[in-house]
């Protein structure tokens, strides 16, 4: 079986913090390979922020071309919306049926994994990878009360905390202010030649 790591998220851009996450995960774990899946536009939310997918998707495929372990993949793209992981997994296994899943997560997001569609199926079923996030400048103490943290299929991973934002670039970027250092490079370019994000 082939160990896959899901890192879903909408990547509006991709950074640094991201990659630095991914690559921490590969090293650290028995995950063979890293899959950035971008998460389609919710049709029942106006994102006015949210650049369309396939420039999210173009970005992200420029950003790992040269890490032969990660990929980008456009699953969501052709699924229902709203895009719910468990049905992302459950069409991921019919069609992969050779790969193992797991899910990254940031602890953020597991504190509210109980009201995700069919939690119980996804914590049984799947490896949960969760990294830390700060809140708020402090360190969050959130798994401390969760019942969650204890659970086998979920494991807590020491990843360096990167306290980089998209939201923070987006507003960067339409001030008008240098945010090379945030992105890989190959994102800096196809943003900085195009009106995204001003």
């Amino acid at each position: 079986m082939k160990k896959i790591g899901l890192f879903f998220g909408s990547f509006n851009p991709i950074h640094i913090g991201h990659l630095i996450l991914a690559n921490y995960i590969l090293e650290n774990s028995d995950m063979e390979e890293l899959w950035f899946v971008v998460s389609p536009q919710n049709p029942f939310k106006d994102k006015k922020s949210l650049l369309n997918d396939h420039n999210r998707l173009d970005m992200v495929q420029l950003s790992v071309k040269n890490y032969p372990k990660m990929r980008a993949s456009n699953i969501e793209f052709s699924l229902p919306k709203p895009s719910y992981t468990i049905d992302t997994l459950t069409y991921l296994n019919e069609k992969y049926p050779d790969y193992s899943f797991a899910l990254i997560m940031g602890e953020d997001n597991l504190k509210s994994l109980p009201k995700w569609k069919n939690y119980e199926k996804l914590v049984s079923d799947y490896q949960i990878i969760v990294y830390p996030r700060t809140f708020e400048g402090n360190v969050s103490t959130s798994l401390n009360d969760s019942e969650l943290r204890n659970h086998e299929n979920i494991s807590l991973i020491n990843a360096p905390i990167i306290e980089l934002s998209a939201t923070e670039i987006r507003k960067m970027i339409k001030e008008g202010k240098n945010v090379r250092p945030m992105l890989p490079p190959e994102v800096f370019e196809y943003l900085d030649g195009s009106s995204f994000y001003k």
